[in-house]
């Protein structure tokens, strides 16, 4: 195989070990040192060297296998993980980082600033190192406790394994972890005269006597990197030898011989057989885009069968329909991922950022295990960076003003995500100091967003921090202030066919709420039509449909609000909002639809049915037209365009809004003429 073939599998896996090493270390300064954490994070670093010695990136073995010595020091006690190495270690996560980036990119050769960065880290780290310990030996085996058994590991390493960054003695530290070291034997008949030795080279194998509840299994992970680099027994010491696997990993036949192993201690566990596969995204997006046409092809064929007036056809049609359904079920669960991991990534923003600015905050993140689309993951990171940064900066008061007010010293800032209506709702809080409501009014209409004389509800005040460049921070800091740069998330929100909303309360703090459909390739959807247009209204948003007859109307052929068993629901006419030129038909429909915990009717001339659409994105002379979510090709061929529920019920509320003004305006124009 081919380097450039697994390599995207390194750089992947070297990311997530960072993340959870990134993860650790900053829950070690909560749980106060937490041994397992402590395992954590040393596992993490050897990992990333292991894989990094199986590519030859020397270097990287050369910092990661010094940040390894560390910790290997913390994990035996010899070593204390205090803030400053806590810092010192967050530092070698970022440069290891930056060498996987540099991989990633193809540039092998690393800058001589970052060289000497690193240079720099590692002497830091080799400060660190306390004296080499030595090993406690047991000679005999003690009473075995329940469930734990004695296995006999002898392992003779090759020459160049410490050339790849490998430590025998962590491996066998490693082993200690999965019980109690019983027995360590040197095995030194290899070693050469000392004019020969070469101190580059490994010479020695060791016999270990391990006392653990772990099988064969566990016990083969801790040689993991150096499969290829040793020779390696394991045995049961109390039960009859297994079959010698020496040098398996080189031979041909190594399955057959870790079955006969295995056979010959019942007792032991097999490897399990990985059951997740690594998959280019490009791949999966190919695959979600056939299925996409694969589902307008057989919309298609299902309209031809029904035209045909074939009853087996449309029956092998239909059950066409029902495979090509599950198929399409199934490759979006594929591209649904945990916005958990999103999440985690603020913990050091927050950890990172509150030090600057001498604060002291606390993330809270609920909502972990909530799906989204990964294309939409990737896209949320910014806007979430954006908003999280300002909750701290402007959000979260300083210590002393917050005691003060009578609140915690520490302030919280809260990530939570949930479904709602067919949608992901993500919400960034903080309780903080809230915002200011007069000074964000009196701010725009200084700079002429609004009229002196308007009057605003508190959410249309808020939401004029969307607006670009708005900004009532007293001063500038490197670190965006509250409306600085939130038209930005706002346009990339909307980008992703989301929504944005805030609320706040002065003394009190400040939600950010993102709702967001699950995916971007294909909805469910119930097609309607006003006209010749034919439009389809995402299924998840839709409650009931029902017929508009006069009674429902009140007698009024145009009402703006409808009494629906009891309930007050404004109405929104598609020929208004879209301005649809067409015959009033003789009755009309309404699709009640509901998105949060507003609801509206969309008032239309037919309603045609529930059908799965794929989403085709608008071209550029269409982008201005924020009620259209995409558009999609019906069966028939015929384009029909996919409403934006929640932007479209907000344009019709807005146009409402500024005619009772208008109307308003006028009639006191009038009340004053009369005056007069």
């Amino acid at each position: 195989m081919k380097i450039d073939q697994i390599l995207p599998t390194f750089i992947a896996e070297s990311r997530e070990r960072l993340e959870e090493m990134e993860a650790s270390l900053l829950q070690v300064e909560r749980d106060n040192a937490d041994p397992e954490l402590i395992n954590a994070i040393f596992r993490a670093a050897h990992t990333i060297k292991g894989s990094a010695g199986m590519f030859g990136f020397d270097y990287l073995v050369a910092f990661a296998h010094a940040a390894e010595s560390v910790l290997d020091a913390v994990r035996d006690g010899r070593r204390e993980l205090d803030k400053s190495l806590q810092m010192l270690m967050l530092a070698c996560c970022d440069y290891i980082g930056m060498l996987v980036n540099r991989i990633e990119a193809n540039q092998l050769d690393i800058d001589p600033p970052q060289r000497r960065l690193g240079d720099q880290l590692i002497g830091e780290l080799e400060a660190l190192l306390p004296t080499a310990p030595t090993l406690t030996v047991k000679a005999d085996l003690a009473a075995p406790e329940s469930g734990l058994h004695p296995w006999r590991i002898v392992v003779r390493f090759d020459r160049n394994v410490l050339r790849g960054g490998t430590s025998p003695l962590s491996i066998i530290r490693y082993l200690g972890e999965l019980g109690t070291l019983q027995q360590v034997a040197v095995l030194a008949d290899e070693l050469p005269s000392l004019n020969a030795l070469d101190p580059e080279c490994c010479y020695l194998g060791f016999e270990i006597v391990l006392m653990t509840a772990s099988g064969r299994a566990a016990i083969e992970t801790a040689f993991e990197f150096v499969r290829d680099e040793c020779q390696l027994e394991i045995d049961r010491a109390d039960q009859p030898p297994a079959q010698t696997e020496v040098d398996a990993q080189r031979t041909a036949d190594r399955p057959q011989k870790v079955a006969d192993s295995t056979a010959a201690a019942p007792s032991a566990e097999k490897v399990p057989e990985s059951r997740s596969v690594r998959v280019d995204a490009a791949r999966l997006d190919q695959m979600i885009d056939l299925v996409g046409e694969l589902i307008v092809a057989t919309a298609s064929a299902q309209s031809c069968a029904q035209r045909s007036g074939n009853a087996e056809m449309q029956e092998s049609i239909a059950n066409l329909q029902d495979f090509v359904e599950a198929v399409r079920e199934n490759a979006l669960q594929l591209r649904m991922v945990r916005i958990g991991a999103t999440f985690k990534r603020f913990h050091r923003v927050v950890h990172d950022v509150s030090r600057e600015l001498g604060k002291a905050i606390e993330l809270v993140v609920h909502g972990e295990e909530a799906e989204l689309d990964k294309t939409v993951v990737e896209k949320i990171g910014d806007p979430l960076m954006h908003l999280v940064r300002n909750a701290i900066d402007h959000g979260i008061e300083p210590v002393d003003v917050r005691v003060a007010n009578g609140k915690r010293g520490a302030g919280t800032v809260t990530l939570n995500a949930y479904h709602d209506s067919g949608s992901i709702v993500i919400e960034v809080g903080d309780d903080g100091g809230g915002l200011k409501r007069e000074k964000i009014l009196q701010k725009a209409i200084d700079r002429g967003l609004v009229e002196a004389d308007r009057k605003l509800s508190d959410s249309e005040v808020y939401d004029l921090i969307f607006e670009p460049g708005f900004s009532t921070a007293d001063q500038i800091t490197n670190l965006s202030g509250r409306g600085v740069g939130m038209d930005v998330v706002k346009r990339n929100i909307t980008a992703l066919r989301g929504s944005v909303t805030l609320r706040s309360t002065e003394g009190v703090g400040t939600t950010v709420s993102i709702r967001l459909p699950l995916t971007l390739a294909i909805i469910d959807g119930f097609l309607v039509s006003t006209g010749k247009s034919s439009f389809v209204v995402p299924l998840d948003t839709v409650v009931e449909c029902l017929e508009l007859s006069p009674d429902l109307a009140g007698g009024d052929r145009n009402p703006h609000y409808l009494n629906l068993r009891g309930e007050v629901l404004p109405l929104v006419r598609l020929r208004e909002q879209l301005a649809i030129e067409a015959p009033m038909p003789n009755r009309e429909n309404v699709v009640v639809v509901q998105f949060g915990r507003q609801r509206a009717g969309l008032v239309v001339d037919r309603l045609l049915g529930e059908l799965q659409t794929v989403i085709k994105p608008l071209g550029p002379v269409f982008r201005h037209l924020r009620v259209l979510a995409g558009s999609t090709i019906l069966g028939s061929g015929e384009v029909a365009l996919i409403l934006d529920v929640p932007a479209l019920v907000r344009q019709a509320e807005s146009k409402e809004r500024e005619a009772s003004m208008a109307e308003a305006g006028i009639a006191h124009e009038s009340s004053v003429l009369l005056d007069q």
